[in-house]
């Protein structure tokens, strides 16, 4: 089973930002990346394959019920919640239909919940420029359930829109503030851990 984790959460300027960092995460990099950006249905397939072609990493639209493979991105599908469940020593995805979250399906929050229940895997979040404070409530969660779960926020200074980054912060939770061109040199320091 996978013993580490990186989850993203994004919106408003979160498609360039994702793509900036992960053009710079080395191909060599191990750890799967589960991402939520909010977006509608139709544009998560298209953003997946538009990044898929810019970095090292494999990047798709997630599936349900598909194992969480190493050295892979995965994209939550618009208009479903995608969660991250522990079977059969195995980390699968969950896709669910439940009720929005903040306004949001897929919501951050959603997924860094589901990531709070995982035990015995080292957790980095990544809180990147949108609007609002989908993911703060999930921060809290991961970090009441693990105290070594490394969690990141995008700088105000590179935020696009700083409403979900300050939210993070507010948290108290927060390990670092990073820069957006520094944040892909974060996860894989972190995920060294």
């Amino acid at each position: 089973m996978q013993d580490r984790i990186v989850a993203i959460g994004s919106s408003t300027g979160g498609p360039t930002a994702l793509h900036q960092v992960l053009q710079k995460v080395n191909k060599d990099f191990q750890t799967p990346i589960l991402v939520v950006q909010h977006l509608p249905s139709n544009f998560t397939n298209l953003l997946a394959n538009r990044l898929n072609g810019i970095g090292n990493l494999r990047v798709k639209e997630a599936e349900h019920g598909e194992e969480v493979n190493r050295s892979t991105v995965y994209i939550a599908p618009g208009d479903f919640h995608m969660l991250v469940k522990s079977r059969n020593n195995k980390l699968m995805i969950h896709l669910t239909k439940e009720k929005h979250r903040l306004g949001h399906r897929p919501s951050v929050n959603m997924l860094f919940d589901s990531i709070a229940e995982l035990k015995h895997i080292k957790k980095t979040i990544v809180i990147m420029t949108g609007m609002g404070k989908d993911g703060a409530e999930g921060i809290i969660r991961i970090k009441e359930n693990d105290e070594n779960a490394v969690i990141i926020a995008e700088s105000s200074e590179t935020a696009v829109v700083n409403g979900m980054p300050s939210a993070a912060i507010a948290t108290n939770h927060v390990t670092e503030i990073v820069r957006l061109e520094r944040i892909g040199e974060a996860i894989m320091k972190y995920s060294k851990r």
